[in-house]
């Protein structure tokens, strides 16, 4: 299809960074909003459950230590490369981005599933809730930090590394053929939920299930912008 003749989707539009400060700040909201209810739910004793898929696949501790690292590494650069293409589908896709955290706040605590690996120790023992909140939504101490002591055992269904990730490959097909390096990353961050023992399998289906009904909800109603795949 030909462009629109004097159309530049990378033509920074007036007023458009205030539009980009209030994107963040909604989709940092929608994440530390999620967070306080996973953080409720981490309170709730909950079984775990076997996992066909789990029992075949090692476990690798090196990539459970360092997996929000290496999500974070997949999704930073790949949005901010969608902003620096195109700033209009940048802003769209931080605003789905923000309804899809919310989306899985609200199933986690529904589904109740507990601990993938070891025992549910954060129902058994307790913890300072706030200042294990604080410590989760602060970036920088999530990243190298231990949280506050505590590590999220039940923030599963539905997995968030699936769901970004995926969702910034249904965005990119807007960019041509760099849209497959995007799959790639989606794919190495399947590899590492799998090695890591991050989530149940039911999880990952779930993640790409819900994020791909939330994106074709978001064509449907014209807020996300219709490509060849669509």
């Amino acid at each position: 299809m030909a462009p629109v003749r004097g159309h530049d989707p990378r033509r920074v539009p007036r007023h458009f960074w205030g539009l980009v400060i209030l994107a963040l700040v909604a989709r940092y909201a929608c994440h530390s909003l999620m967070l306080l209810v996973v953080l409720v739910h981490e309170r709730t004793p909950a079984p775990s459950l076997p996992d066909l898929i789990l029992s075949y696949v090692p476990y690798v501790e090196s990539l459970a230590r360092w997996n929000y690292t290496l999500w974070i590494l997949c999704y930073i650069p790949g949005a901010v490369y969608i902003g620096w293409r195109d700033r209009s589908l940048f802003l769209r896709l931080v605003v789905l981005d923000g309804i899809l955290a919310l989306v899985r706040g609200l199933c986690i605590p529904l589904t109740a599933l507990g601990p993938v690996l070891g025992s549910d120790l954060n129902a058994l023992q307790g913890f300072p809730f706030w200042s294990t909140w604080l410590s989760i939504v602060n970036p920088i101490s999530a990243v190298v930090g231990n949280t506050a002591g505590i590590y999220l055992t039940k923030d599963l269904f539905f997995s968030g590394h699936i769901a970004t990730t995926f969702l910034l490959y249904l965005f990119s097909r807007r960019l041509g053929r760099v849209s497959w390096i995007f799959l790639g990353l989606n794919l190495f961050t399947l590899a590492i939920v799998f090695l890591a023992h991050l989530h149940y399998t039911i999880d990952v289906v779930g993640a790409y299930a819900i994020t791909y009904c939330l994106y074709r909800a978001g064509v449907k109603v014209g807020w996300v912008p219709r490509d060849v795949c669509d």
